[in-house]
């Protein structure tokens, strides 16, 4: 596990943000490089320098999205995770139609995590029936969740679904959710963690203790694994 400790969250996300446009690099201008997207708030602030700063940087048709979990909410609605990516960062770039692959979370949540994960199959090449992504973008919630794999929900973790409904605990808000193993299988797993509030999980994480389904995945990922996190984040490391 790598981790990088910036002054600051923009600062972090600016140093993510050149990461991935190096990975994307390191390709052939003709591979398509598949990168799922995590939602909630944190990434929203490097979504827009991404759009801002490294628009004219980045080989956006080289980069496919994909997302690692959705609200089951219309892509309107103030909590869709694509929806957020898309006021911050699609709509402002020039990336073509086809390379953005979401979550209908409007959809039905069993039927559209059945329809998601064919879709997947027939764009991601395969590891020992896994589709394997390039890079994983992932955040973490206070109580130590990723992918919307909450505690208590730790089964996710080894189903042999790619994509599971799982529940939020407090709201009972059903999502669909990227199950553990390909998380575990993809080429590059990245956290993003900023703010006093993830101190907790981020040293879990760095611990590689199973603490929580963060700390899992910091501790069972079979590639590599960074962290990008502020000094505030990394308060207890």
């Amino acid at each position: 596990m790598i981790t990088h400790i910036h002054d600051n969250e923009a600062e972090t996300a600016r140093a993510l943000i050149e990461r991935i446009i190096q990975l994307v690099n390191e390709h052939s201008s003709d591979h398509k490089v598949n990168i799922a997207l995590s939602g909630g708030s944190t990434p929203a602030l490097m979504f827009r320098l991404w759009a801002e700063e490294y628009n004219n940087q980045t080989p956006w048709h080289q980069i496919r999205f994909f997302w690692v979990d959705e609200r089951c909410v219309p892509p309107t609605d103030s909590e869709s995770n694509y929806g957020m990516t898309y006021d911050n960062l699609l709509c402002k770039i020039d990336l073509p139609k086809e390379n953005v692959v979401r979550v209908k979370g409007e959809n039905h949540p069993e039927e559209e995590a059945r329809r998601y994960e064919a879709q997947i199959r027939t764009m991601l090449p395969e590891e020992n029936g896994i589709p394997i992504f390039d890079i994983i973008l992932l955040g973490a919630g206070n109580d130590g969740h990723t992918s919307s794999i909450f505690p208590g929900q730790e089964y996710l973790l080894n189903a042999q679904e790619v994509y599971a409904v799982s529940t939020q605990p407090q709201s009972g808000q059903r999502r669909v959710a990227l199950t553990g193993k390909p998380i575990i299988y993809a080429k590059n797993v990245i956290f993003l963690l900023t703010g006093k509030a993830k101190a907790t999980v981020l040293a879990d994480i760095i611990d590689q203790n199973d603490a929580g389904p963060a700390a899992y995945i910091g501790h069972h990922a079979l590639n590599t694994v960074e962290v990008y996190a502020d000094k505030v984040a990394a308060g207890q490391i």
